[in-house]
């Protein structure tokens, strides 16, 4: 059978489009790795109730919607032919259009201790207590920035772990700037508000300014180094140590661009300093058929992923001759809430910017890439010498990101470095070198050898 439309991805972007196309009248495939749909916003056990998430009633009509759409559950998408024949870990779904919505994974930047057993990413900590309903420590350092840092040290504080710190390494009081110029912006802090007073009720202190520079212990985390830092990222002091047995840790996201770049989608450098997938009014790419929605086409949270993956979906019906299944009143009212939450996205990457002085963090023996076992001299030295002035450079002479991740948790911080060095700031180029995997998810060399 071949479905008029393919959406990649159960996350709130994917659901939308997928129904919303269903609904308008098109046979619809929705294709995702997990068990269940939800994606990492609604990851959620069998027996969950909705007690833990935010908005659980938007994920029940959408979950309901989904009888009328096929949902390929653990079926990982690890390759699309042009045309589109989709290859999964559970064989080949061919569609007619396709909609890419695969979300973002948690973007990190290496500093002395990061491979300790006990260091984890923050979305990965969420995705533990949110997923299997496990605490991955008893006494946790938050750190990093933005503001998915509060959700993380409250939901583990509720579960029984002791957070004994949130160290955000900007300066939250910039959004009292941004308040006249995006609308909604209000509502946003008063969210923020209401996990401000979750971490007093779990007696939780907030630390502005303030960074995890290092990790320590030997075959297991003991304890952090956090200092002050200035507006640059750069340390001021010499810090004090805090003691734990778990560190969740993260600078906002990174888009799983894989698939878009494997079809030669056009991209962009987006104001967070992330590479993204261009993308029209109508979430339409730069590849005829192909639209895109949600965390790959910018990171802008939940709210803007599912009012893309809703203009995704009609667009994609509207090709076939189908009607929108709204009224002009409110895809107007859509396309508006689109251009809001877009305007506070860009407020998020000006108030949680990466620190620029992360790389005077490391030390030469800092690992960079773990998979590989790069440390940061190695790239440091590269620069110096001249046989490396870009990412793909850094990639080819060094081995950054040629391991079992492939580039996904040190491909940015490797092509900021290797920019860094060079006394520039990092490009598009820099970051499509980590990108672009033919093979976008990992595979049996049996299972590849055995698709048609």
């Amino acid at each position: 059978m071949t479905y008029d439309v393919v959406v990649i991805g159960a996350g709130p972007a994917g659901m939308a489009a997928a129904v919303t196309s269903a609904q308008a009248g098109c046979r619809v495939a929705l294709l995702d790795a997990a068990p269940r749909p939800g994606g990492q916003y609604w990851r959620h056990r069998a027996d969950a109730d909705g007690r833990e998430h935010h908005d659980w009633s938007t994920f029940t009509r959408l979950r309901a919607g989904l009888a009328r759409v096929d949902h390929h559950h653990d079926a990982a998408v690890w390759f699309v032919e042009p045309g589109f024949a989709v290859h999964t870990r559970n064989g080949v779904v061919e569609g007619r259009r396709l909609v890419i919505a695969t979300g973002a994974h948690d973007r990190v930047v290496p500093f002395p201790g990061w491979d300790l057993p006990g260091v984890v990413t923050a979305g990965g900590a969420q995705a533990l207590l949110k997923g299997q309903g496990v605490r991955f420590a008893q006494r946790v350092v938050v750190a990093g920035t933005g503001p998915f840092l509060l959700p993380v040290a409250t939901s583990l504080a509720a579960a029984g772990s002791t957070v004994v710190g949130v160290y955000e390494a900007n300066d939250p009081a910039a959004y009292l700037r941004h308040l006249s110029s995006v609308p909604g912006a209000l509502g946003k802090l008063t969210e923020a508000a209401g996990y401000g007073a979750a971490l007093l009720r779990h007696r939780i202190p907030y630390r502005p300014r303030t960074a995890v520079v290092a990790a320590h212990g030997t075959d297991q985390l003991t304890g952090v180094t956090v200092a002050r830092v200035d507006d640059g990222g750069v340390v001021a002091g010499t810090g004090y140590e805090v003691e734990c047995d778990g560190l969740a840790v993260g600078f906002g996201f990174v888009p799983q661009l894989e698939l878009a770049v494997a079809l030669g989608c056009e991209t962009r450098l987006d104001a967070d300093g992330n590479l993204v997938v261009a993308v029209d009014a109508a979430q339409a790419t730069s590849v005829p058929d192909v639209y895109a929605a949600g965390e790959v086409t910018g990171v802008g949270g939940a709210a803007l992923a599912l009012v893309e993956g809703q203009l995704a979906g009609a667009a994609v019906a509207g090709t076939f001759g189908h009607r929108t299944p709204w009224s002009t009143g409110r895809l107007s009212r859509l396309l508006l809430r689109r251009r809001t939450l877009r305007r506070f996205a860009s407020v998020l990457a000006a108030v949680h910017p990466v620190p620029a002085g992360w790389p005077q963090w490391c030390r030469d023996d800092t690992l960079l890439c773990r998979c590989e076992e790069v440390p940061v001299g190695r790239v440091r030295q590269a620069g110096r010498d001249g046989s490396v002035i870009d990412g793909r450079g850094a990639k080819l002479m060094t081995r950054t990101g040629m391991g079992w991740c492939q580039g996904r948790m040190c491909g940015y911080a490797t092509a900021c470095l290797t920019a860094h060095e060079a006394g520039r700031t990092v490009t598009g180029a820099d970051l499509a070198a980590y990108a672009g995997r033919p093979i976008a998810q990992p595979i049996p060399l049996g299972e590849l050898a055995g698709d048609d």
